[in-house]
Parts: C-alpha cells; structure tokens; sequence
C-alpha cells in the first residue's frame, strides 16, 4: 500500500493529499517550472485528492494551452499541475508536500527549454 501524504499551499487555503510511494521526482528548466521551482511527481486521478480550497485555485496556461498550472489565488504557490505531456495525469510540486525529505528523492531533469525533443526521448523510453 502506498503512503499518504499531505500537502497544501503556503497560505494553507488549498489543501490535498497524495497517495504515493515518493522516491522520484522532475526538475523542468521550462520558463515556468524555472520560476516557481517545483519539483514534480507525476500520479493518476485517483491518487491525488483535494482535501479543501478547490475554489481558491486559479489557471495559468501559456504556449500550447495544454498544461494547466493551478495556484493559489492567495498566496500563489502552485500545488500540482495537468502538464503538456498527459493532460490526464496530475504532477504534484512535491514542495507542497508536507514532512517529505527532499534529499531523499531522486531528481531527474527535464528539458522544458527544448520540449518538443525532451517529450520525444522521454516518450520513446516508456
């Protein structure tokens, strides 16, 4: 059985939890994820729930208009993402998460600079 963990936004008006054994996460240099200095764990639907503050969260959407970055309208910090490469799937800024040892977690890159061919070679290794 997977853990479960707890996460929430600075401001604690979003809060949500995640089903999941962390070990992995991605780091994206895209000009977002650059910014915001997410690291992500990427999990189905069913794995992450919204505990409360679903109403607080606003979209920004740049570029393609695929990914959808939810954040706080409050305080800003960006909790979990529907990114470009599976709209389907949620990715969690594991930065959010409460009591996780971050040097724990391996951290592997992504190319968000160069896209197009980060999603092929990330794609063609599945």
């Amino acid at each position: 059985m997977k853990s479960i963990h707890q996460g929430s936004c600075h401001c604690g008006k979003v809060r949500f939890e995640l089903q999941a054994d962390i070990n992995q996460a991605t780091e994206c240099n895209c000009s977002l994820c650059l910014r915001v200095g997410a690291l992500w764990h990427g999990t189905p639907d069913s794995k992450l729930r919204i505990l409360s503050g679903e109403e607080e969260l606003e979209v920004y959407q740049f570029h393609t208009m695929t990914a959808m970055h939810y954040f706080c309208r409050h305080c800003g910090v960006h909790p979990f993402s529907r990114p470009r490469i599976d709209p389907r799937i949620w990715v969690v800024n594991l930065r959010c998460v409460h009591e996780i040892d971050l040097s724990s977690v391996r951290v592997s890159l992504f190319d968000g600079r160069n896209w197009e061919s980060a999603a092929k070679a990330l794609l063609e290794t599945r």
